[in-house]
């Protein structure tokens, strides 16, 4: 049994949460409308997710981070088994089923939150050698651990969860520091080798570049109309035609944030956006105030990433200025790996920031600790 010291909570950030709970609920909400059967699995999936985060919040991270490459390690296993035992749905093999259980997990959700834990044990390990930027050597040595699982998703395919994994990983070093030489050089190679990158994507994901540019896809024209149905103030349940008629595919995950619109408007959207931003500038906030502890700099920083990047290519996938790449709205979209991924990352973020001194982990005892 966990006995916890109340002291832990003078520490602990209450603006988060307060901020995340309005959009599981309204999550909950619309899923339910639409499948109730989903509801009832999102509840599991939110059971299970309040328990990971538990879990993280309680774990002396700072002190057992040696632990952090098996777990990093144990991902790419998961990311490698993909090719052999995966489950294919929607024409992608992503999944790994649970044995006995009508459950499915993401490896390459799951891989997000190992990516920042080992991130964040590659800092603490190796800090710049000037003290303020990594130099190139340095630089190469954190970006083996970014690539590798970039590679291997961009290999099942999912080129929008690798990119996912590519900006958060390399995001998060640019608040940390990295010479601006580097990130020169970087701009420019990608420039060039732009023309090269696009010859060599899949088929299907070169057709959803060229919708794009040119005539939008089924998909995005029913989730244009279905937000413009929405009006100012949004239709009530027997009006939302495109959602509950079934012309809004995928509804309750990569579009639901046109179902979201086509319920509550315009002025519901913009209240759900600004919701977004108050979630990433608090995190910005807690980059800024937390100079020199960069472990709970990088997990705020990747998260902010995560929340920005998540949220603005889902939204502008919804509303066609980018190509349907498959990226969930976060703690909003219908989705048991990716609400854990995220719970786990905020459990993590949880932790560093209420024991931000190693002593305070002594206010967490179990039983038989003191026989």
């Amino acid at each position: 049994m966990i006995k916890v010291n109340k002291k832990i909570f003078i520490h602990f950030d209450y603006i988060l949460p307060i901020l995340l709970l309005p959009l599981i609920f309204t999550s909950y909400f619309l899923v339910k409308e639409l499948h109730p059967v989903l509801a009832h699995k999102q509840l599991v999936y939110f059971s299970i997710g309040f328990l990971i985060f538990l879990f993280f919040f309680l774990f002396p991270i700072k002190r057992l981070l040696w632990l952090v490459p098996a777990f990093y390690w144990f991902n790419v296993l998961l990311l490698l088994s993909v090719k052999l035992f995966g489950v294919t749905k929607l024409g992608a093999k992503r999944w790994l089923e649970i044995p006995f259980t009508h459950f499915t997990i993401q490896p390459s959700e799951l891989m997000k939150p190992a990516l920042i834990l080992m991130l964040l044990y590659l800092v603490k390990k190796y800090r710049p050698e000037n003290g303020k930027y990594y130099n190139l050597k340095e630089f190469a040595r954190l970006s083996i651990f970014i690539l590798i699982p970039f590679l291997l998703i961009v290999k099942e395919p999912d080129l929008g969860t690798a990119m996912m994994i590519l900006i958060v990983g390399f995001g998060t070093l640019f608040v940390i520091g990295v010479d601006w030489k580097i990130w020169t050089v970087i701009v420019v190679f990608v420039g060039i080798s732009a023309p090269f990158l696009y010859n060599n994507l899949h088929d299907y994901q070169k057709k959803r570049i060229q919708d794009f540019l040119n005539k939008p896809s089924y998909h995005v024209r029913q989730a244009v109309i279905a937000i413009g149905s929405g009006g100012t103030y949004g239709q009530s349940k027997d009006q939302a035609t495109q959602s509950h008629l079934k012309f809004l595919p995928i509804s309750t995950s990569d579009f639901i944030f046109s179902f979201f619109m086509e319920r509550f408007g315009f002025l519901g959207g913009v209240l759900l956006i600004a919701v977004y931003f108050l979630i990433i500038l608090h995190l910005l906030m807690m980059v800024r105030y937390s100079q020199g502890e960069y472990l709970i700099q990088i997990v705020a920083s990747a998260l902010a990433f995560l929340f920005f990047v998540h949220m603005g290519v889902n939204i502008a996938m919804n509303i066609g200025y980018a190509p349907v790449v498959g990226i969930p709205l976060p703690l909003m979209s219908y989705g048991g790996t990716s609400f854990m991924t995220i719970m786990i990352i905020i459990g993590i973020y949880e932790n560093l920031v209420t024991f931000r001194h190693d002593d305070l982990y002594e206010s967490i005892n179990y039983e038989g600790d003191n026989e």
